[in-house]
């Protein structure tokens, strides 16, 4: 008698069995804590999913190793300031030109010290002039942007206290997100790239914390860290809808009270706005992927020696995706800053957005789109509903000793730590038992 193999289940065959449970999981918490909860885990977990696939993007594809998430997401929420915002007519008015002249002659000088270096003859007068010609035009540079900072940030420091933006439609915002990390991705990988690859790192982590740091204490921009809020939306506020005589028509005939209702629909606009950006990027992903560019990256990616000598720009093909994957980052900066309604600077920490968005992509499987949108959403659950239930499992186990108990109180003052404790956990178990992640590249 013949015996029949039963072969094991493929990342594809698994995929629908791993998203059909995320889906339980979000409906569990919409019907045990709150729909609205539900909502923003899925909202948040969408958005993380974006991220994920750019450094998937980078490093599934190409092998590039990323550690500056965290700056290109900060440069989405600041495109957001930018394009969305209104102007402030006194902060233009009292320092604008002023400001517009020393960028402008801070850019120009470094554009001409670039160009005029390979052109003058070599020696040691080639460095004495562009350092003193670099001397003279930083010295002019601050003697215009000193006073424009000084008269733009004294202009109602409580409410503005900065230029402001351009008005435009906030949907607008994330697309010049993306453009804003791009640049800074292109700038980073046209230094680093040439060299080995743990100087991309260092690069990366170095222009991360520069960004920050502008973000921080530059108020004529982006008001430091007294943040910027009541950022435009591309859905209808709350208050408006419950004041909406169709809504509260809809809210009656489903039963729900309309203030819940309308936090609740809000949401679902926002979430069916991500789910469209996500289904666009990896199906154009999954296009690139199948293509001869997506066979050419992964072979310099697995060899590329091998693929040098067979023609191919290696460091220009590098340069090609990690632009591209940090465009992506940079759109997913914008539409968390856009759901938050707001841009805080000092909200953005590397736990957050660099290394929770690595774990995404290893746990939900390098190389694989679908993976990583998996990973960017399971972790994100995990990363919000850890504490809840660990809070519960400590009072569960403690429910026999007195409230006063030392044992009680100590176990659940350290219930925060949970989270850390279960991501590193995680991550040690996928790696140990499918160290390809969940959805592993075919």
């Amino acid at each position: 008698m013949t015996q029949t193999r039963i072969q094991p289940q493929t990342g594809a065959a698994r995929a629908p069995l791993y998203f059909a449970l995320m889906a339980a999981l979000i409906l569990a918490v919409g019907l045990l804590q709150s729909w609205n909860s539900a909502l923003a885990i899925l909202n948040m977990g969408l958005i993380s999913a974006i991220m994920a696939l750019g450094v998937n993007l980078q490093w599934g594809y190409a092998g590039l190793f990323n550690v500056g998430v965290m700056g290109f997401t900060a440069l989405g929420g600041l495109a957001v300031v930018l394009t969305s915002m209104p102007p402030v007519p006194a902060a233009w008015a009292a320092g604008g030109l002023r400001m517009g002249l020393a960028l402008i002659l801070g850019s120009g000088a470094i554009i001409a010290a670039v160009l005029a270096w390979p052109r003058l003859p070599k020696g040691r007068a080639r460095g004495l002039l562009l350092t003193g010609f670099l001397i003279v035009a930083f010295f002019v540079y601050r003697g215009l942007f000193d006073p424009a900072v000084e008269a733009i940030e004294a202009v109602d420091p409580s409410v503005s206290g900065y230029l402001g933006g351009l008005g435009l439609p906030v949907i607008l915002s994330w697309a010049v997100g993306g453009v804003l990390a791009a640049g800074a991705a292109w700038l980073v990988a046209k230094t680093a790239l040439g060299l080995r690859s743990d100087y991309l790192a260092i690069a990366t982590l170095g222009i991360a914390e520069i960004i920050i740091a502008v973000l921080k204490n530059e108020d004529w921009l982006s008001r430091g860290v007294k943040n910027v809020n009541g950022l435009p939306r591309p859905v209808p506020y709350e208050i408006d809808l419950q004041q909406a005589t169709w809504f509260l028509e809809l809210m009656n005939k489903i039963g729900m009270d309309p203030v819940t209702g309308s936090s609740i629909f809000v949401k679902l606009l926002y979430a069916g706005f991500f789910l469209a950006v996500i289904v666009l990027i990896v199906t154009a992903m999954e296009l690139a992927l199948k293509s001869p560019w997506g066979r050419m990256m992964r072979a310099i990616r697995d060899n590329e020696v091998a693929a040098e000598a067979m023609g191919k720009d290696v460091t220009g093909r590098h340069l090609q995706i990690f632009v591209l994957g940090a465009a992506i980052i940079g759109f997913a900066g914008a539409m968390m800053t856009t759901l938050d309604g707001q841009l805080t600077p000092t909200t953005y920490q590397p736990l957050r957005y660099t290394f929770l968005v690595w774990v995404m992509v290893i746990v939900g499987g390098s190389g694989n789109n679908w993976g990583a949108v998996l990973g960017g959403m399971l972790i994100w659950f995990l990363w919000v509903e850890v504490e809840p239930i660990g809070g519960w499992v400590v009072n569960l186990l403690t429910a026999g000793l007195d409230d006063g108990s030392a044992l009680k109180a100590g176990l659940i003052e350290r219930v925060a730590y949970m989270r850390y404790l279960t991501m590193g956990i995680i991550l040690l178990v996928v790696l140990r038992f499918s160290p390809r992640g969940l959805l592993p590249e075919k």
